[in-house]
């Protein structure tokens, strides 16, 4: 193969700091590595300060990004398969996002395969997205349950498991020394004592990610075990337009930016992983929750952690040597949707499920978290290490390309 194989992926800013923009970001990388590929990327789902087209180093002109607002269009995506002669479209997140998409699969689907990286939360199986399942060439899947529910939706349609991932080189546990040098930075320097126990929550500011009520709970919490007695540090945007008015929260329950500490800038992942390494726990308490990476991060920082079983958290704290955390168990279910998407199931919890987590965590002390996070440690260098899926990536993309040109040739015959 002398000419390089031309993927279009469309969804989330590879460079943007979500989950599918991070696994994006890897699989690009992993793909670019292998010297078979050159990729174009439309890159959503974020605002844009500046729309001018860049190239990625250290690939230069063999990885681009385009920023584009939402997700794309019927018109730009026939100009770029036409201009740019792409062999592969690649897209990622929730159906909703693309349904016109789907719609022209017999413009795209003849010239080149379409695959879905696929989230879907929650059982009962949306058998409304059959159709749009049926639409793709492959799908693959970021989580078991992910898996399960498009088997037993489209089970006809080729897929494969293929879950988030984390860089273990940048999110690793830290040393005595390291770890000393990040909590002066960050709690002695600042005049905060150092070792009051740390609850750390890395999300976006959404409704079904739970932010108001985190810190309801989290007040609970201290009118339990008292108010010097722990903090919480949250790392999110507080006036994202789709969340929850988070100082105004805070102020109201009364409690101090020493008990609920917000961290709102955009940082590099070798300062999440300092984040993550500093905390004596992290949670995520999400209605619903596709993957949740924030905790897979965690867990390979040696964090343990604390999630509610819904979705891709379930397989993330339930390891082959026992829990890496606590488990919370949903007490009731609601019924979400709209006219385009009927329902989709969200877990709820409760408020004391949260507060009895918490003073369990707190009462482990630090030598029983860290058996735990090395539990959690020990799952993700085992089966979430990015290392090991870059072959694997490699391998589906080019058997997707070649069963595709196989495909063409067929149909081209037929037509003649």
């Amino acid at each position: 193969m002398t000419d390089k194989i031309r993927i279009l992926t469309i969804g989330d800013h590879p460079l943007s700091p979500s989950g599918v923009g991070t696994q994006t970001k890897y699989i690009c990388q992993a793909l670019l590595d292998s010297g078979k590929f050159s990729i174009l990327s439309l890159g959503g789902a974020i605002k844009h300060n500046d729309y001018r087209q860049i190239q990625v180093e250290p690939y230069d002109n063999e990885w681009r990004i385009i920023p584009i607002d939402g997700y794309g269009t019927p018109e730009m995506i026939r100009s770029v398969i036409r201009t740019e002669k792409i062999d592969m479209v690649w897209f990622m997140t929730d159906p909703r996002f693309w349904e016109w998409l789907w719609m022209m699969e017999n413009e795209i689907r003849p010239l080149c395969p379409m695959i879905y990286y696929h989230v879907w939360d929650n059982f009962p199986a949306p058998m409304f997205n059959r159709d749009f399942y049926l639409s793709n060439d492959h799908i693959v899947t970021i989580s078991r349950v992910t898996d399960d529910i498009v088997k037993a939706v489209a089970p006809e349609v080729p897929r494969t498991y293929l879950p988030h991932a984390v860089d273990s080189a940048i999110f690793k546990k830290f040393n005595k020394e390291e770890l000393s040098k990040v909590k002066k930075a960050l709690w002695t320097d600042q005049g905060l004592e150092e070792d009051i126990f740390t609850i750390f929550w890395n999300n976006r500011n959404a409704r079904r990610k739970q932010s108001g009520t985190l810190i309801y709970w989290f007040k609970s919490f201290l009118d339990k075990v008292g108010h010097d007695k722990a903090r919480l540090l949250m790392h999110t945007d507080p006036g994202d337009p789709h969340g929850q008015d988070l100082p105004a929260i805070i102020e109201s329950l009364g409690l101090t930016n020493k008990q609920v500490m917000l961290s709102t800038e955009k940082l590099p992942p070798e300062h999440l992983s300092a984040l993550y390494n500093a905390a004596d726990c992290t949670v995520n308490i999400s209605d619903a929750e596709g993957f949740g990476l924030s905790t897979l991060e965690s867990l390979a920082c040696g964090t343990p952690i604390v999630v509610n079983m819904t979705g891709g958290l379930q397989e993330q704290i339930n390891t082959a040597n026992g829990f890496a955390g606590i488990p919370l168990y949903p007490v009731s279910k609601a019924v979400i949707g709209s006219q385009q998407v009927p329902y989709i199931y969200e877990d709820r919890l409760s408020e004391k499920q949260f507060v009895d987590a918490m003073q369990k965590m707190l009462l482990l002390g630090k030598d029983g978290r860290a058996e735990l996070g090395n539990v959690g440690m020990k799952h993700v260098q085992e089966n979430y290490d990015f290392s090991k899926f870059k072959e694997k990536w490699v391998n589906l993309m080019l058997d997707i390309y070649e069963s595709s040109k196989n495909y063409s040739n067929i149909l081209f015959k037929e037509v003649a």
